[in-house]
């Protein structure tokens, strides 16, 4: 877009230069072509003027000469009128004697127009001048009949050249600004690329501090940026890795010691409050599961590769199908028979649907469906789980993403709120995005875009 721009900028600024030059020149040109069509007119026309003035034979035998070579080598024509409306010598009477232009000039004025030339029946330069004696008595006149269709080729061809060489100029402006445009923007290009990069994952990516101080400036902040994003997700990392083994590893050791006393006592009582504890115990190990999970996906950055959806959602309902007849649920595949490629991290798609997937066959009844349906849609790889549960209201299903939020259905169920949030985390990371809406069957409708490959 903003080679475009620059191009587009760069070939205006030419086509205004080239107009402000090319017009100006034409019209003059035009002008000085027209000039030098009635200079050479009138030239002509004062010559035969003075020679019909003198009334002897050599000059009329000259006359004579002039109309003939004039009307052989040019396309006008030359008439002489003399004065009282009578053809001069044995030449016929010429064509209009009584126009404006040989009334004028008998009358002892120069006429000039461009116009309806009568004696050439087309348009033209019609000029008379009169000829004058010693004495200034008008003894006749001289018009000539000068076409416009030469005049007007000759402007056309000035006008073409011109078109022809400025539409020149722009092309070759226009490769000369596209190549100084990409040369200019590449280092934003290489900046683009090192972000697409960093979107997909891979924290190692730098930009080249090259180009402009501005664009250099811009790339050193971005590296350094890099860097402390690095470095905090390390440490994210390492801090999540030792919280699992600093609470998973005493939980453990309570439950085993939980169940050794429940082994060794008899007592009723005893034995009813280690089971209590035991299910606390669980429980919280659920818990600190579930947030180590959260955590991790929040934690991971990985970068992205092609993963056939269609065949880790088949792979998925088998895991779950079994799961799904303990509770007479029907799981249903609706995805193409070829594979559809979506670009997500490694693993990601397999968390995601195992959480919609829980979710969904905790909350269908009995005999209910579950229905999973992939198609591409664009660029997008679309995945939709539909069941047959209670539902959302909306303000419900704005809620739903929270960490820790039950629903109304979800009061007294095993679980703790963090599926839908681990499957938005996810979704965000692998640059998707995840929503939920009404499902035709009354439940919940999860759909789950992630970038087609």
């Amino acid at each position: 877009m903003i080679v475009r721009q620059l191009v587009a900028t760069y070939v205006l600024l030419v086509a205004l230069a080239i107009g402000g030059f090319t017009i100006p020149v034409a019209v003059t040109l035009t002008g000085q072509l027209r000039s030098d069509t009635e200079s050479a007119v009138r030239r002509e026309a004062e010559t035969g003027a003075r020679l019909l003035a003198v009334d002897d034979d050599p000059s009329r035998q000259a006359l004579d000469s002039l109309v003939d070579a004039f009307e052989r080598e040019t396309p006008g024509r030359m008439d002489v009128l003399l004065a009282g409306g009578r053809p001069a010598g044995p030449r016929p009477m010429p064509v209009a004697s009584d126009d404006a232009a040989f009334s004028a000039a008998l009358a002892g004025r120069e006429w000039q127009r461009w116009g309806h030339a009568v004696a050439l029946d087309a348009e033209g330069l019609v000029l008379a001048v009169p000829a004058q004696a010693e004495n200034g008595e008008v003894v006749g006149a001289v018009r000539i009949s000068y076409p416009a269709a030469p005049v007007d080729t000759r402007i056309r061809e000035i006008w073409l050249f011109r078109v022809a060489l400025a539409v020149a100029v722009l092309i070759v402006a226009a490769l000369l600004g596209s190549l100084l445009a990409r040369r200019l923007t590449r280092p934003l290009r290489e900046l683009n690329e090192m972000a697409s990069v960093l979107r997909d994952g891979d924290l190692t990516a730098r930009a080249k501090e090259s180009g402009p101080a501005e664009v250099r400036t811009l790339a050193r902040t971005l590296n350094t940026a890099t860097e402390t994003i690095d470095a905090l997700i390390r440490s994210q990392r390492a801090f999540v890795a030792d919280a699992s083994h600093q609470l998973r590893t005493p939980l453990t050791a309570l439950r085993l010691a939980l169940d050794n006393i429940a082994d060794g006592t008899d007592d009723p009582t005893t034995r009813e409050d280690v089971e209590r504890a035991t299910a606390e115990v669980v429980r919280m190990t659920r818990l600190v599961n579930g947030l180590l999970a959260l955590a991790k996906a929040q934690a991971q950055v990985a970068p992205v590769a092609r993963v056939p959806v269609n065949r880790v959602v088949a792979e998925r309902f088998e895991i779950w199908r079994a799961v799904a007849d303990d509770r007479t649920v029907e799981l249903r595949l609706d995805a193409p028979a070829s594979d559809v490629f979506a670009l997500a991290t490694p693993g990601h798609l397999e968390q995601m649907l195992d959480n919609v997937l829980s979710n969904a066959l905790d909350f269908s009844p009995g005999e209910g469906v579950v229905t999973v349906s992939v198609h591409r849609q664009d660029s997008q790889v679309v995945i939709t789980v539909l069941d047959d549960g209670p539902g959302l209201s909306p303000a419900q299903r704005e809620r739903a993403f929270d960490r820790f939020w039950r629903g109304p259905a979800g009061q007294g169920r095993s679980g703790f709120g963090l599926g839908l949030a681990i499957v938005k985390q996810l979704v965000v990371d692998n640059g998707g995005t995840v929503d939920l809406a009404a499902a035709p069957s009354g439940g919940v409708a999860v759909r789950i875009t992630l970038r087609a490959a």
